[in-house]
């Protein structure tokens, strides 16, 4: 455990705190943070997306417990939403949002690194199986709903417009097209995607950190349902569900292990995108990125 601690979750988190002590002392500001992180969102997420996307082998995830999973962050997200609107009188949006915090894990920039550092290639196939949900399915929706839910003020571009615009939802959308068509990638185009992408988990996480640094971290009812729904109710049901199924124990354990991760940071670039205020999302991330350290070192 404390191997897997050290070599394997702690050098992917380092960059988060290292954004966040960085912050702290002023020495990165938050506007360089905000254009780093809008970079990495807008610009080297594509390349990372869109060839994941593209090569997967999708006869080689097991279907049937994926839509396990997808009915568990379906049933979580309900009740999270709900928690939020009807117990915390909070504003739609932000409780679509910190809904979303609960069953969103940092997969693609967290999870799928450190699992892959763990187990290598073959034996990460589960996480690559829900990375592949998040980030064609889950992200997908999550950016559509939160744009229609925020709405624009007279004068803006419609929202399809909008959408059709999004350089993460057009590298999800070609990427999926090209599975289907069986239209394999340049192997130069492939290079420089994987160039740029690997950009794109180190310079979220560092931006968002030095983002979160200027946050208070203290915690109220609404940080601890939230952080608490995602670090032990969320990976609970997952197991629980799963544990009926009986699938594979390689699958079992390594979709326990995800949902266990911490709050994907893609729910505080949406609020930052539309204005919502991130006095709690934000420190739901920085508690569920600094609890689940052990969590995840233990179930690993």
């Amino acid at each position: 455990m404390l191997h897997v601690l050290t070599h394997d979750i702690l050098p992917v988190f380092a960059m988060l705190a290292l954004g966040f002590l960085l912050g702290r002392i002023s020495f990165v500001s938050k506007a360089e943070a905000t254009t780093a992180n809008r970079i990495a969102f807008m610009v080297m997420q594509p390349p990372l997306i869109m060839p994941l996307i593209a090569g997967l082998d999708w006869s080689a995830f097991r279907a049937d417990v994926l839509g396990v999973y997808a009915l568990c962050q379906v049933g979580l997200f309900t009740a999270a939403y709900l928690v939020m609107r009807r117990v915390f009188r909070r504003e739609p949006l932000e409780s679509w949002l910190l809904a979303m915090a609960t069953i969103f894990v940092n997969t693609l920039l967290y999870i799928w690194p450190i699992s892959f550092l763990i187990y290598g290639e073959a034996a990460a196939l589960p996480v690559t199986a829900i990375v592949a949900w998040d980030s064609a399915v889950s992200f997908s929706f999550f950016i559509v709903t939160a744009d229609l839910i925020a709405g624009r003020a007279p004068g803006a571009p419609p929202a399809w417009q909008r959408l059709a615009m999004n350089p993460v939802l057009m590298a999800i959308l070609l990427g999926l097209v090209l599975n289907l068509a069986a239209i394999p990638l340049p192997e130069p185009l492939l290079t420089a995607m994987h160039f740029a992408g690997q950009a794109a988990a180190p310079l979220t996480l560092f931006a968002l950190g030095v983002i979160l640094s200027g946050h208070s971290l203290r915690v109220s009812p609404v940080i601890a349902t939230s952080a608490g729904l995602k670090l032990i109710a969320f990976p609970a049901l997952v197991w629980a569900a799963l544990s009926l199924l009986e699938p594979p124990e390689t699958w079992h354990d390594l979709f326990t292990l995800t949902a266990a991760g911490p709050s994907g940071a893609m729910a505080f670039s949406l609020a930052l995108l539309h204005g919502v205020r991130t006095d709690a999302i934000a420190p739901v991330i920085v508690w569920t990125s600094t609890l689940s350290l052990i969590s995840l070192a233990w179930l690993a």
